[in-house]
């Protein structure tokens, strides 16, 4: 496998962690209640299942709005969301990242690994470090089910009958729209989004993991707080309309963390010449 040198200087200072005493445990632990990374939800939904899920979640986002047309943006991603997901430990999951062709400020997450940021959000990012902690947020949905457990929770009935009818149509034995009930399920997961709680939890997993993966762990915060200047802004309303307050995560997240994370700062990685190439090939920043 080539190691490319921004991968080298990752991997060197994820040993410098390990080296000063900040082993991978003390770091997860250094914020509360993040949990155990293997799959703990619904046991309703298998991997396979889950793998469905994911699938027709993803043709659905993808359906709102296509990946963005360039393919050294969309490989730049996945080398950072792939970097931050080798940290997981979860090795059965097939990671997916990318770009989405829209001036909207968002990102989404799918069952199964499928990882979506917005071109509008990364238009308004300064470093690696803050695309780290928003990829890392993301895979802590993923982690943690929350989607499942939303479609679940939103129309239980529909979403297991749906999965039902859309692995029939995938193996060919079912007609119809793909997706049918799953998909409208799925939809209104995405306009009403998850619970506040989710929210707080992915928070607190993103700085966790963006720590173990050698970047800087207030990358995420720095984005809560521009999410928190934003209020009226153009590109933010759906944001806005699914996620809790920022001031109000910002709050959350600042007293799991404390002090803990304040020696890492300094060591740790905030940017890339790549990132800022590919930033401004999507016409960054805006602000």
């Amino acid at each position: 496998m080539k190691i490319t040198s921004r991968k080298f200087a990752l991997m060197a200072l994820s040993a410098a962690l390990l080296l000063s005493g900040c082993k991978t445990m003390d770091i997860q632990t250094a914020v509360q209640h993040t949990g155990n990374l293997a799959r703990s939800f619904s046991q309703d939904v298998t991997p396979q299942q889950e793998q469905k899920m994911g699938d027709d979640s993803a043709a659905l986002l993808l359906g709102s709005a296509p990946l963005v047309k360039n393919a050294a943006l969309q490989r730049y991603v996945n080398q950072v969301g792939q970097w931050i997901a080798g940290q997981t430990g979860r090795n059965d999951i097939e990671w997916r990242f990318g770009v989405l062709e829209t001036n909207n400020v968002n990102a989404f997450a799918a069952p199964a690994g499928y990882i979506f940021v917005t071109k509008g959000l990364l238009q308004r990012l300064n470093d690696e470090s803050e695309l780290a902690g928003i990829l890392a947020h993301e895979i802590g949905h993923v982690l943690k089910g929350h989607y499942v457990q939303s479609m679940l929770k939103k129309d239980r009935a529909a979403a297991l009958g749906g999965l039902a009818t859309s692995i029939a149509q995938s193996q060919g034995k079912g007609k119809g729209e793909i997706g049918g009930a799953l998909v409208n399920v799925s939809r209104g997961v995405y306009s009403s989004g998850l619970d506040k709680d989710d929210e707080y939890q992915a928070d607190r997993i993103g700085v966790v993991l963006a720590a173990r993966a050698g970047y800087d762990p207030f990358g995420l915060p720095r984005v809560l707080q521009m999410y928190a200047v934003s209020t009226g802004q153009s590109g933010f309303e759906l944001l806005f309309s699914t996620h809790p307050g920022a001031d109000e995560r910002l709050e959350k997240l600042a007293t799991a963390m404390g002090d803990k994370f304040d020696r890492l700062e300094s060591g740790s990685l905030k940017n890339t010449a790549a990132f800022s190439r590919q930033r401004a090939a999507v016409g960054g920043p805006r602000h």
